[in-house]
């Protein structure tokens, strides 16, 4: 296994752990809890009202990532498991694609080179047969 190879599975894996770790219920209720704490000791401690309505705004964006990640996942599992379905139910479909959330991008792209290619003899075909 190349060193770029390893690299890239390690990344991989640490972004799959994050995604998984910032779109939880848990890490919500926590940035929550901890976004209410930060407003609760800084509005008693500072009395200034332009101040505070940052900190509220910024409070707001931090808590809504989690909430975008969580959504973003379910919707990004869903879509994999119909696209899934639909490859698996197709007897002419490559199963080489199913899953392909798991794979590297290097996997990826080289698949997709092999879909341009194929793209392109389906173009030469279809050309062959129009004229």
């Amino acid at each position: 296994m190349t060193i770029k190879h390893f690299s890239e599975k390690t990344f991989e894996k640490v972004t799959s752990t994050a995604t998984a770790i910032l779109g939880s219920s848990i890490s919500f209720v926590l940035a929550l809890l901890l976004v209410l704490f930060w407003w609760g000791n800084h509005i008693i401690l500072d009395g200034d009202l332009q101040e505070n309505i940052g900190d509220f705004i910024f409070g707001i964006t931090f808590i809504s990532l989690f909430v975008i990640q969580k959504s973003f996942n379910k919707f990004s599992a869903t879509l994999h498991l119909k696209l899934n379905e639909l490859i698996s139910s197709h007897e002419p479909a490559s199963n080489t694609v199913i899953d392909l959330a798991e794979k590297t991008e290097s996997e990826i792209t080289a698949l997709s080179k092999e879909y341009s290619e194929l793209a392109e003899i389906v173009r030469e075909v279809k050309a062959e047969i129009e004229t």
